[in-house]
């Protein structure tokens, strides 16, 4: 039953549920990696190659942290991309229920609205 002394052989049922466990975690960061390059590549076009490494610095260090790395690697990379001192082009999701071109008002003068109900 033990490999080890004090070590538990694990069966092959426990051996695939961690197998599927590390591949769906994979799989998971994976995505969220792509989604943040995507992300930050508008925020700061022209640096793809400076995104990628962050986020695989950061990735790394993830790793090192935590069981669960796609918990943290959003917080790292934007605390990477920060201590670069980089400005980004705009920010994204300034005001989620207004659309771009309604945000400002500029006019001086305002007119009041009638509607009949």
């Amino acid at each position: 039953m033990y490999l080890q002394k004090g070590v538990p052989r694990l069966s092959n049922f426990k051996v695939c549920k961690i197998a599927h466990f590390l591949q769906t975690l994979t799989g998971a960061i994976l995505d969220l990696k792509n989604r943040l390059q995507q992300d930050y590549e508008q925020a700061y076009p022209g640096l793809g190659n400076v995104v990628r490494i962050a986020l695989d610095e950061e990735e790394e260090k993830a790793w090192d942290v935590s069981s669960f790395p796609h918990l943290l690697l959003p917080d790292l990379v934007e605390t990477h991309m920060e201590r670069l001192g980089l400005q980004p082009v705009s920010m994204r999701h300034d005001n989620l229920l207004a659309p771009g071109a309604f945000i400002e008002i500029e006019s001086d003068r305002l007119s009041p609205a009638y509607v009949d109900c």
